[in-house]
Formats: C-alpha cells, sequence, structure tokens
C-alpha cells in the first residue's frame, strides 16, 4: 500500500519561501511510469495543481506559478520537496502530495493523495 505524508511548517510569512516535503512509503518514487504531483486547495475554493516531478526527475509546472515554483527530490529518503517563494496570503492552502500514474503516454490521475497539510500566509 503506497503511502505520502506531507510535513513543513504551517505558517509562513508572507514573503517568505514554503517548502514541504513529501515522503513516500510502499513504492518508489523512480519507478517507472510514476508521476509526483504537487496540488493544493485554498479554502473554499477548488483544487489547484501546482505540477510534478516523475519517475526519471523531469519537472513540470502550473504556468500561472512557474516563476515561483521549484520541485526537488531526494531518492535515497524516498522524498520529493516544494518550494513556492515570495508566499502572499493567498497562498493560505490545504497543500496535498499525489501520486499519477502515465499509461500508454497519458496521465491516468491521480491513485494516492496524502492527506494534506495546511499552510497560512498570515496577512
Amino acid at each position: 500500500q503506497v503511502q505520502l505524508q506531507e510535513s513543513g511548517p504551517g505558517l509562513v510569512k508572507p514573503s517568505q519561501t514554503l517548502s514541504l516535503t513529501c515522503t513516500v512509503s510502499g513504492g518508489s518514487i523512480t519507478t517507472a511510469y510514476y508521476f509526483w504531483n504537487w496540488i493544493r486547495q485554498p479554502p473554499g475554493k477548488g483544487l489547484e495543481w501546482m505540477g510534478s516531478i516523475g519517475y526519471n526527475g523531469g519537472t513540470a509546472y502550473s504556468p500561472s506559478l512557474k516563476s515561483r515554483t521549484s520541485f526537488s527530490r531526494d531518492t535515497s529518503k524516498n522524498q520529493f520537496t516544494l518550494q513556492l517563494s515570495s508566499v502572499t496570503p493567498e497562498d493560505t492552502a490545504g497543500y496535498f502530495c499525489a501520486r499519477e500514474v502515465e499509461v500508454f503516454g497519458s496521465r491516468s490521475g491521480v491513485d494516492y493523495w496524502g492527506k494534506g497539510t495546511l499552510v497560512t500566509a498570515p496577512s
């Protein structure tokens, strides 16, 4: 059973960088053809895909967040990380990591989610 667990500070001051780590158990982040996503949900709003890092280390970013977002991974710890710079109160959200598989060249949707962590950037 694959499990994902987000970790990081729950409070980030405006203009600082938000850093979150997702620890994966029950499966390797380097196994083809899995992609490891970051998804967020502001209070009262819908889900927003932030981007992903793939089994081969390749990254993809949401165009709206690309200038502020960076993904990395530590394969020895089976972890991947999110950094979001220049945080504003609008970045207050529940942040989730999630696994997605690619089948015949197409993403098939998320099959495992972390429980999520609330990050607040106060005004």
